[in-house]
């Protein structure tokens, strides 16, 4: 088996942690920004449930395995019904870092098991960490159309 391949991404954001937090594990804030449905509970061993937008309406699943609130979260992800990621088989992996008035965002998405899949979620994270920046700073990111790969 050779080695799995790994996203990273930082972002500034406008916001306090607090704030980017909730972003990212409150329900209601979430689909302001990503997905058309979603169940949290951000505690170890805690559900993650998302439903994405888009002609593949893909549903991503996993578990919470670290909750510290407004510094890191980390949970299990992947695609039910996914034979190349399937539920639970990568790590997604935030840091929530005080950082010039804002919040730095530095993600790590590891356990992708090949590069194709890496650079899909690559071009997904950008699409959403993009999203995820205006939204939490207090503007509107638009309708969100999914993101389309067609690498």
């Amino acid at each position: 088996m050779t080695e799995p391949f790994i996203v990273r991404r930082e972002t500034q954001i406008a916001a306090p942690r607090a704030t980017v937090f909730a972003y990212l594990t409150d329900p209601e804030k979430i689909l302001s920004w990503m997905g058309s449905d979603a169940t949290t509970e951000p505690h170890p061993g805690g559900l993650y449930l998302l439903k994405g937008i888009g002609p593949r309406g893909g549903v991503a699943r996993g578990a919470f395995r670290e909750v510290v609130p407004v510094h890191r979260l980390a949970y299990t992800f992947g695609w039910e019904g996914g034979q190349e990621v399937p539920p639970g088989s990568s790590l997604i992996e935030i840091d929530l870092i005080e950082r010039d008035g804002g919040t730095l965002l530095r993600m790590t998405h590891s356990g992708l098991p090949t590069e194709e899949q890496a650079a899909a979620h690559a071009t997904g994270w950008a699409h959403y960490l993009g999203r995820l920046t205006a939204a939490a700073a207090g503007g509107d990111p638009g309708p969100d159309n999914g993101v389309s790969n067609n690498a």
